[in-house]
């Protein structure tokens, strides 16, 4: 049976909100909607996959609430990897690696769960992960939705004090332009084979597919901003979208005092 190490993992400081990984959504700590969607998604998954939990963070506050619910193991992050330039892939490669080391054992895939895009469901992260497993030269799959610009349209930059399009093309429609996506920052299933070979700094060293989810408008969160729509949008999503709604209802069960 094959192995997934799920990450989750969370900065103390944040510059665009302070302490973002520490915001609370609809009355919960917003680490609950990965640990839950982590948690449900364990609980489908486990007549296929063997699957592990592990929160990664230099928060004590925040690892605190990650034991809480005891369903994860720990991760303290070293002060090296809790830096703005640190990449995330280096952070990933710590904590799989550590992980790896104190349970004996070699994981098949990982799979990162964004704590500041909590809006996703456990089919989202099944989708994934069979993109990945059915398409074995990808280095990592993660999820995108379809850009509200196009770099071949109505994008541009500034060169030399003119304002050009990012992509050359003589398109006068959206209709004559390709499609293209925006990663949205909410799942990633990365092979293990490829981490720290292929993968090193950003998951687009490598091979990459890309599984497309519902725009919910407010996804990352970057800004005091996104916090205060996705605040208000959020309640609103979990009554229409059924997956959302089962990993916000499942909060209750992970939730320890």
């Amino acid at each position: 049976m094959k192995s997934i190490l799920i990450t989750i993992c969370g900065r103390a400081g944040s510059k665009g909100v302070p302490n973002k990984n520490l915001a609370s959504l609809m009355g919960y700590p917003l680490i609950l909607f990965s640990l839950s969607a982590a948690h449900l998604f364990k609980l489908k998954a486990q007549e296929e996959y063997n699957v592990d939990i592990v929160v990664d963070s230099d928060s004590a506050e925040l690892l605190e609430i990650a034991k809480s619910t005891g369903l994860c193991f720990l991760s303290t992050r070293p002060s090296e990897y809790s830096t703005d330039q640190a990449p995330k892939m280096s952070v990933l490669i710590y904590a799989l690696t550590t992980r790896e080391q104190e349970a004996g054992k070699t994981y098949d895939y990982l799979i990162d769960l964004d704590i500041t895009s909590p809006i996703r469901s456990v089919e989202d992260i099944l989708n994934v992960l069979d993109k990945c497993v059915e398409n074995p030269f990808l280095d990592v799959v993660f999820t995108v939705v379809s850009a509200r610009r196009n770099p071949y349209f109505n994008m541009v930059e500034e060169v030399d004090g003119i304002l050009k399009r990012v992509k050359k093309s003589d398109a006068v429609s959206r209709q004559q332009v390709p499609p293209v996506y925006e990663m949205n920052a909410s799942i990633y299933c990365y092979r293990r084979k490829s981490l720290g070979v292929s993968l090193l700094r950003s998951p687009l060293d490598g091979k990459a597919g890309g599984v497309l989810m519902k725009d919910y408008l407010v996804l990352d969160i970057d800004s005091l901003e996104d916090l205060e729509y996705l605040t208000l949008l959020a309640p609103e999503i979990a009554k229409k979208e059924r997956g959302f709604f089962e990993i916000v209802d499942h909060i209750k069960n992970i939730r320890k005092g």
